[in-house]
């Protein structure tokens, strides 16, 4: 594993240009297979994936439960243990996006469509239909929003953050291809590169087009539902396609503006209008009870966390419980780890240079938080609306077609009409983002793991994917291929569970190597206390920083790299501006790198003080550092000789053996 992927000096034109060919084409033709299927024989189809998907619920539901337990216990493992300082890409990697940016395509990417769909929705199932008790009771209304947390809460991005979390570590830090095989890297070598990384790839790849083809489907019956409540307009196909056509075409400009631009924008514009949406209906309602419940709710969650985390109804006398578990959260369960690989790859590829430990506290609690104060907002609002005796018009909706229950709930405020059009709007754009940010993702997964694939690949994955929505609302598949992807996320439970063993042995690596580096070492040979203190008080222009690289660290790094190669081992030393990197053994497990660049930074406020000369000096000065294999080692070598600089190179060097030495014992 290499410090980093060496990069092209063009980007691919060509549709075809830089694609992993075997991951491509099979999942093209796969892919077809299933829509085809979907056409031509949606009946037997239906009931051929929905008898697997009961024989899994019956037989093998306890997998889904504690591999899932498993998962976000790990995670909450890795959050709190040293591996958290860890961070994902070199020491000195900074985050690419802000915290806000980053927080919003978390969010937009993982739930946000879910969360308006069922919203209202589940809470008034839960609460009209419960697992066991009365229905409609002061009872099943708290039981209703603690088994609605539940679903959307931690254990959803346990799943999720195993993916991203992997993908992230071996990809930024290690310089793997930020592909599904790389999580594998660890277990089975480089044996990634074939046949078997080649099938984890096509299964990702499956896996999102029908997720996000089912979501599309899903997404664009509500809108449909929304028209048909506010204008009248029919419920069927002629009126959907339309909107599917809309929504593509959205989707395929966005993706062809790319990460920065159109999904940040679009993932920004989703959470503003989300939140707008939910401080609306906060205001309007019961604003004292939804505070009162959501701190009651989240009490509620907490305090019967373990045991639904592992409950399966297995004492129960009646199969009803079982029924209810395999309906909600078994089909919950499965359906994350079937957007898995979508979602976790997606995270991964906007949270480079955050640490292992501000990746998992994000990921796991602030989308949670806010799917906590939704599902309150909107679901206990609509609970109160019944329990009342306001209304029972929600209730009724929810029970004759889930679709209209959003638009059934909105109709209850003032301004009741213009909010259904900004809702629809709302699941539009959250679509939208979620269909471009899969092209990206199945674009890197086909090209083997570049993020540099042409714009008219991912357009045409954009599109690809609003055609198989389209074809499988004409052909009424949409529910069999859904069932599909919950049978399908069986297998891909146990790929994900030896992600992480990959992950767990990549980490403890890791620690071995950061305990050979504090051991049996020697010191570095000081210098005089007089240069110690001209270093500390010195701020080096950039002049001076660049004689330092041409006169003493490149010829201490020459006259290394020529003593090596006399003991016939074999050395690069690359020289760029400002930037020093000597290779020992490159591309071969025993690979050593020590590097020097220059980095610029601001005068500190207090060398204001140190000299009148100071005051007229320019505002940044200059640091030649040390990078290593895993990156910055935050420590200047500008005041040493060439000499001393040598046996800084050679000190790292034992080092590295040392570290190599202990993971061989």
């Amino acid at each position: 594993m290499g410090e980093e992927q060496a990069s092209e000096d063009t980007k691919p034109v060509g549709l075809m240009e830089g694609v992993n060919k075997p991951v491509f084409f099979w999942s093209v033709g796969l892919t077809a297979i299933f829509v085809l299927a979907g056409v031509i024989w949606p009946q037997g189809s239906a009931s051929v994936f929905s008898g697997v998907q009961s024989w899994i619920v019956t037989e093998l539901g306890w997998i889904y439960l504690l591999s899932v337990a498993i998962f976000l216990i790990f995670m909450l493992y890795l959050g709190c243990s040293s591996y958290g300082r860890i961070k994902l890409g070199p020491n000195h990697a900074e985050p690419d996006f802000s915290y806000g940016a980053w927080f919003s395509m978390l969010f937009a990417a993982g739930m946000g469509i879910g969360l308006v769909f069922f919203g209202v929705a589940e809470p008034i199932k839960h609460f009209t239909a419960p697992p066991t008790g009365d229905p409609a009771t002061i009872e099943a209304a708290r039981t209703a929003m603690e088994i609605s947390y539940f679903h959307w809460g931690l254990h959803a991005w346990a799943v999720y953050a195993v993916i991203g979390l992997s993908l992230a570590y071996f990809s930024f830090r290690h310089g793997l291809p930020l592909t599904m095989r790389s999580a594998l890297y660890p277990l089975i070598g480089d044996r990634i590169y074939g046949p078997i990384g080649n099938a984890v790839d096509v299964f990702a790849v499956i896996g999102t087009l029908f997720g996000v083809a089912t979501s599309l489907g899903l997404g664009v019956l509500q809108v449909n539902a929304g028209f048909n409540h506010v204008l009248g307009w029919p419920i069927n196909f002629w009126v959907q396609l339309p909107l599917i056509a809309i929504i593509t075409a959205m989707a395929t400009i966005s993706v062809a503006t790319g990460l920065d631009k159109g999904i940040k924008f679009l993932s920004n514009l989703n959470m503003l209008m989300a939140v707008a949406l939910m401080l609306f209906v906060f205001v309007m309602g019961p604003t004292t009870f939804l505070m009162r419940a959501f701190v009651q709710n989240l009490g509620a969650y907490l305090d019967h966390f373990v045991m639904r985390t592992f409950y399966m109804y297995a004492y129960s006398p009646d199969e009803g419980p079982s029924k209810w578990l395999g309906s909600w959260t078994l089909f919950y369960w499965g359906w994350w780890i079937a957007w898995s690989p979508f979602v976790g790859m997606f995270i991964a590829r906007i949270s480079r240079g955050r640490t292992i430990r501000e990746f998992i506290a994000g990921v796991l609690l602030v989308p949670a938080g806010f799917s906590f104060a939704w599902m309150t907002v909107f679901g206990d609002t609509a609970i109160a609306f019944h329990l009342t005796g306001a209304t029972t018009a929600v209730s009724d909706a929810v029970s004759k077609d889930v679709t209209l229950a959003l638009f059934v709930f909105l109709e209850q405020f003032p301004l009741g009409l213009y909010v259904s059009w900004f809702a629809m709007a709302l699941i539009v754009f959250f679509f939208v983002t979620g269909a471009d940010s899969s092209a990206l993702v199945i674009d890197t997964l086909t090209s083997g793991g570049r993020e540099d694939g042409p714009v008219a690949r991912r357009v045409f994955w954009a599109i690809t994917s609003g055609i198989i929505g389209a074809i499988l609302l004409y052909a009424g598949g949409l529910d069999a291929l859904q069932t599909a992807s919950i049978a399908g996320a069986l297998p891909f439970t146990f790929v994900m569970l030896l992600m992480c063993w990959g992950l767990w042995k990549g980490l403890r690596r890791e620690g071995v190597r950061q305990d050979a580096l504090i051991q049996n070492l020697r010191p570095r040979n000081a210098i005089s206390w007089q240069r110690q203190l001209q270093g500390i008080l010195h701020h080096p222009s950039k002049a001076e920083g660049e004689r330092f690289m041409r006169e003493t660290a490149t010829e201490a790094l020459r006259a290394v790299a020529t003593e090596l190669e006399k003991r016939s081992l074999v050395t690069t030393l690359a020289e760029e501006p400002g930037k020093l990197k000597l290779t020992v053994a490159p591309g071969q497990p025993e690979e050593f790198v020590y590097g020097v660049r220059m980095r610029r930074y601001e005068t500190p406020g207090y060398s204001f003080f140190e000299s009148q000369s100071n005051r007229k000096r320019a505002d940044y000065y200059y640091r030649a550092e040390i990078y290593l294999l895993d990156g910055g080692q935050n420590y200047d070598v500008m005041e040493f000789s060439k000499d001393e600089l040598i046996q800084d190179v050679l000190e790292q060097y034992e080092r590295h053996f040392q570290y190599l030495h202990a993971i061989r014992a």
